[in-house]
């Protein structure tokens, strides 16, 4: 399909991948997979694959950044070149700044940051693969890869997408975990993260029109999903913990 824009990306109640509106794309959580780091974590959905690493608590440098009751959490998103389909130059530019730092302010939430004043806890989200909703799926590996590291947190961070689709008669439909032509061509898309157990949201980036009512009812759909998500991340930190017990 390239980049020509689809007719419809809802038919007979299904999207272009076959998926019904609630559903979200395989995912694939392994743990432990850069063993020089001192937690990993590889998400996978559908096309779009992601991994964390992290490395710490260690000594924060520049010293400036330095906060003496609690540790600073830093996170570094970045695409590789060959991550889409038209080579992305090196490096981090203003779309991978502003994500690091709203990753940063989730991951934050979570981390029980009181126990390490002073230093730094890194954080390295690489996407190996895009195809959409890169945010949310680098920010499921990242608070597994802390989870991986031993870091003391609250709870794991939940993240997933949803928007807004267009049938073959043109009306909006709400979906959850948005592909590469949804997220390009559909009417609205929006970042979400939350803390199950928490009851908290960590996340909440717009982009398109949605009305109140289509957001109420794409978060019911989100929350439902989520909540299968963090079950799978709770049997993957488990099997690592058995895994690494034997």
């Amino acid at each position: 399909m390239g980049d020509e824009k689809p007719k419809f990306l809802i038919k007979g109640g299904k999207r272009l991948d076959g998926r019904k509106p609630e559903d979200v794309r395989p995912i694939q959580i392994k743990m432990g997979v850069v063993p020089n780091a001192d937690g990993s974590a590889e998400v996978i959905f559908g096309k779009t694959r992601v991994i964390a690493t992290v490395y710490g608590p260690r000594e924060l440098h520049p010293r400036h950044q330095v906060i003496n009751e609690r540790a600073r959490v830093r996170v570094r998103y970045d695409m590789m070149t060959f991550s889409v389909e038209d080579r992305k130059r090196p490096g981090p530019g203003r779309r991978e700044t502003e994500i690091s730092k709203v990753l940063a302010e989730a991951l934050t939430r979570v981390v029980i940051t009181e126990k390490y004043p002073t230093r730094a806890i890194d954080v390295f989200v690489t996407v190996v693969q895009a195809d959409a909703s890169t945010r949310v799926a680098g920010l499921n590996a990242a608070s597994l890869a802390l989870a991986d590291a031993g870091i003391p947190m609250r709870d794991l961070v939940v993240s997933l997408s949803f928007g807004k689709s267009y049938d073959e008669k043109g009306q909006g439909h709400m979906v959850v975990d948005l592909e590469k032509e949804e997220d390009n061509w559909g009417m609205g898309d929006i970042a979400y993260a939350v803390a199950p157990a928490l009851g908290e949201v960590l996340l909440l980036q717009m982009d398109g029109d949605v009305t109140l009512e289509e957001f109420k009812k794409g978060k019911t759909m989100a929350d439902k999903a989520a909540l299968e998500i963090y079950e799978m991340q709770k049997r993957a930190l488990k099997a690592r913990y058995e895994e690494g017990s034997k």
